[in-house]
C-alpha cells in the first residue's frame, strides 16, 4: 500500500467547522468592541492545536511554547484589523505558521516528524499496519527504525513541503484551509502534498509496501 493510499484523505469543511467560524467571529467582535478578556476564550480554544503544529515544525518544546505565545500576542495586537474575510482559525494559523517559519529560517532548525503523533490521528493511518512482525520486541525495533528513517526523510523536504504535510496530516486541515493559510492555490497545495508523499514513499519503500 502506498503512503497516499495508507493515509486517509482529510474531510473538507463541515457544517460544524462553519459554525465554529461563526462562533469565533462573535468572540472577535466582542474583543473589538472592548471586551479584551473575551480573547482568552480563543486562546483556550486553540492553544493546544497551535502548539501541536508549531512543535511538529520545530521539534523543540520550549521553542514551540514561545512561538505559540508569540502567535497569540501578534493575533491579539492585530485583532482590530480582522475583518472576517477568512475564519479566525485560518487567520490565527497563518500568523502562527509565519512566526514559526521565520524562526526556522533564522535558526535553520531541522524538523522532527512525530511518528507517534501521526499514528494517533484517525486520518493518518497506514504505517503501523505495515509492520507485520512475530513479536512485540521485533515490532518495537522496526517502529524505532521507521521513526528514525521517517525523520531523516522528512528533514530532506523543503520547508514548504514540510508545512503542507504538517497541516494536512498532523492537524487535519483541508486543501482549501491550507491554501488560505500558506497563501497559495489549492492546486499548489495538492501538488506539494503529492510530491511530499511520493518522496516519503520512495524513502520508506523498505517499510511501506
Amino acid at each position: 500500500m502506498s503512503i497516499s493510499k495508507a493515509i486517509k484523505q482529510t474531510l473538507v469543511s463541515t457544517p460544524e467547522r462553519r459554525q465554529e467560524a461563526d462562533d469565533d467571529l462573535a468572540i472577535v467582535q466582542k474583543v473589538q468592541a472592548g471586551d479584551v478578556d473575551a480573547f482568552d476564550e480563543l486562546v483556550t480554544k486553540y492553544r493546544e492545536r497551535i502548539y501541536a503544529v508549531v512543535y511538529n515544525l520545530t521539534s523543540n518544546r520550549e521553542d514551540a511554547s514561545d512561538l505559540t505565545q508569540d502567535a497569540f500576542i501578534k493575533a491579539f495586537q492585530s485583532v482590530g484589523r480582522f475583518k472576517g474575510k477568512s475564519s479566525f482559525f485560518t487567520w490565527l494559523y497563518r500568523i502562527a505558521l509565519n512566526t514559526t517559519l521565520t524562526h526556522l529560517r533564522k535558526n535553520k532548525l531541522r524538523r522532527f516528524f512525530s511518528f507517534e503523533k501521526m499514528s494517533e490521528e484517525d486520518h493518518s493511518a497506514g504505517f503501523i499496519e505495515q509492520l507485520k512482525t512475530d513479536s512485540d520486541s521485533d515490532k518495537n525495533t522496526l517502529m524505532n527504525e521507521l521513526q528514525e528513517k521517517l525523520n531523516d526523510a522528512f528533514q530532506k523536504l523543503s520547508v514548504k513541503h514540510r508545512t503542507v504535510i504538517t497541516l494536512y496530516e498532523i492537524d487535519g486541515l483541508s486543501h482549501k484551509e491550507i491554501a488560505d493559510i500558506v497563501g497559495t492555490s489549492v492546486g499548489t497545495v495538492r501538488s506539494r502534498l503529492h510530491y511530499a508523499k511520493q518522496f516519503l514513499q520512495a524513502e520508506l519503500k523498505d517499510y511501506v509496501q
